[in-house]
């Protein structure tokens, strides 16, 4: 927000123009604007509302004068903190790649008319403007510093790609109409990834939609063109879809999605069918931008195979959560990791891992700080390596939900969905930010959108259990159970879910099934008592830990010692 304002000063801007450029890909409600507003003006000592002005009806005005920083004659200081010489045009003579960055410094005095604010902005290239300013220069959001490591996509050329009408066999209207629907969903999601050019096909069967149309695109204009087949087999839709090097025909990716036709409603099935193949497209797309083969995609853009089977084991291991899986899994990752040091891959699921078990409470207290630093340092040299790359930024939006930077998750969860939007587990990092920052409503539409997405399926049980959180703590008891016994249905082994299903019961009178719930979390977290069921509340909003207080209380009458 602090990047748009920059940018545009003197200028009214809207809160529609305001929530469509900072979070596009998310559902927020006015409370996001105004939260955000209120943590800039105390970033910038803006007490009297003078710099971030509120014009009634219309917007906000970032009333100050910005100008270039023409010279400057002592190093200045980066965002991960080296020295680093600057030239008369305000260009970084440093040697190697180096991040780049802005400096936003208060004028001398004299600069600027009196009474009005005067800032001087530095920076290396105007590419760095939006992802720089917004992000820590001014606020000091030091977690966020891994972000401003060189952005490699800056550089390279961005690669487009044609979405052909995915088609339907025989003449069946009505297939042929969610043939049309599911590639509308999936050209909008693939048109919202940074860093992509997407041609939109025309699509007959919905003519009156508005749909961005290329009249003329073929596929000598684009890299890659993505096809599909939509079929109608036993009560249930499959979709297969695949990307094509469009000059030699060689297909780069393929994946296939099945939905059942009765389970849900069809505006539903259209939004999963799209996501369940967009989802892998975009961690494709993205693998292939990161290691420098958008155009000349090879092999070696994607994790190992035996990588990918490692991590996958391992996730499977714990899939029906016991500390006894937690802990196999935990090997089976380290002894890979020692195999292959330099693994990306690896270190961001390994990192994700500790991260789990300190949210489940596996680890003795006393080993917390330290496996959280080790679980800081390897992300940060992952962002370093590959500051683009999905897995890493999920990794890192995780690890700052997970230790209750809840701003900076913010912004950390909003890049992984600038780069994927159907990522149901940035969008789960995302609702738990905002749940634990008061905005509850807005938690629940995040979590909703993951739900609508179901990808990726195997994290479904946690945006479920987001919801249901976020229900309870709007005192929404009857709306919660749903979400929590579907959670459950998934994932049973967590002790946490049942412990707020527990809280629901208890506050809607049924207490033989609160103290039934109650007991299920006693035997997977024994030990637990009204100290230390909680999660750490550093950083949440008063608004937060009033209703987790009442929860508590809930859970103390279904049976939870107090000590």
């Amino acid at each position: 927000m602090l990047s748009l304002f920059v940018a545009n000063p003197g200028q009214v801007l809207s809160k529609q123009q305001l929530t469509e450029v900072v979070w596009p890909n998310v559902h927020v409600s006015d409370d996001s604007i105004f939260q955000c507003i209120r943590e800039l003006r105390t970033a910038l000592g803006d007490e009297r509302r003078q710099l971030i002005q509120l014009v009634s009806g219309r917007g906000y005005l970032f009333e100050a004068d910005v100008s270039r920083v023409p010279k400057v004659a002592a190093p200045i200081r980066n965002t991960v903190g080296e020295a680093e010489a600057v030239d008369e045009q305000g260009v970084a003579s440093a040697t190697g790649p180096q991040p780049e960055t802005v400096h936003i410094l208060p004028s001398p005095e004299g600069d600027s008319a009196p009474g009005r604010k005067h800032f001087r902005l530095g920076f290396r290239s105007a590419s760095a403007l939006a992802v720089a300013a917004g992000i820590g220069a001014v606020a000091g959001l030091a977690a966020a510093t891994p972000f401003l490591a060189p952005d490699l996509l800056f550089a390279r050329k961005t690669p487009t790609v044609l979405v052909l009408p995915i088609t339907a066999p025989g003449p069946d209207q009505q297939v042929a109409e969610m043939a049309a629907n599911v590639t509308l969903r999936l050209t909008e999601g693939l048109a919202k990834i940074d860093k992509l050019r997407v041609l939109a096909p025309r699509l007959e069967a919905i003519p009156a939609q508005a749909v961005p149309q290329t009249a003329a695109a073929t596929p000598s204009q684009a890299d890659f063109v993505v096809s599909g087949e939509l079929q109608m087999e036993n009560r249930a839709w499959t979709l297969k879809a695949r990307m094509s090097n469009s000059v030699t025909g060689e297909v780069r990716w393929s994946n296939s999605m099945s939905i059942g036709s009765d389970d849900t409603d069809v505006s539903l099935q259209q939004s999963r069918l799209a996501a369940g193949v967009g989802h892998p497209l975009a961690l494709r797309i993205n693998a292939m931008i990161d290691s420098g083969t958008a155009s000349t995609a090879t092999d070696r853009d994607q994790p190992a195979g035996g990588t990918k089977v490692v991590i996958e084991q391992a996730m499977a291991s714990i899939n029906r959560t016991t500390p006894e899986r937690f802990q196999a899994a935990q090997a089976m990752l380290e002894k890979a990791l020692a195999a292959d040091p330099v693994n990306v891959d690896l270190e961001v699921a390994l990192a994700a891992h500790w991260l789990r078990g300190i949210q489940m409470v596996w680890y003795d207290p006393a080993a917390v700080p330290a496996t959280e630093h080790n679980a800081r340092t390897m992300l940060e040299r992952a962002l370093r390596a590959k500051p683009n790359y999905i897995p890493v930024l999920d990794g890192y939006c995780r690890f700052l939900t997970a230790t209750n930077q809840f701003v900076e998750s913010l912004v950390a969860c909003g890049k992984v969905l600038a780069f994927d939007p159907w990522d149901g587990l940035a969008l789960y990092n995302l609702g738990i930010s905002q749940t634990q920052l008061g905005r509850f409503g807005d938690a629940l539409a995040t979590f909703k959108q993951a739900d609508q997405f179901d990808t990726p399926q195997i994290s479904r049980w946690t945006w479920l259990l987001g919801a249901g959180l976020a229900n309870a703590l709007m005192d929404r008891n009857e709306e919660a159970i749903p979400w929590l016994l579907r959670s459950i249905a998934i994932t049973p082994g967590t002790g946490r879910t049942h412990g707020v299903l527990a809280a629901a019961y208890q506050r809607l009178g049924r207490t033989d099934e609160a103290r039934a719930a109650m007991a299920k979390t006693l035997e997977l977290r024994p030990g637990s008592n009204a100290t230390n069921i909680l999660l750490p509340m550093k950083n949440v909003s008063p608004v937060y830990q009033e209703s987790m207080q009442r929860i508590l209380q809930a859970l103390i009458d279904a049976g939870l010692p107090e000590r």
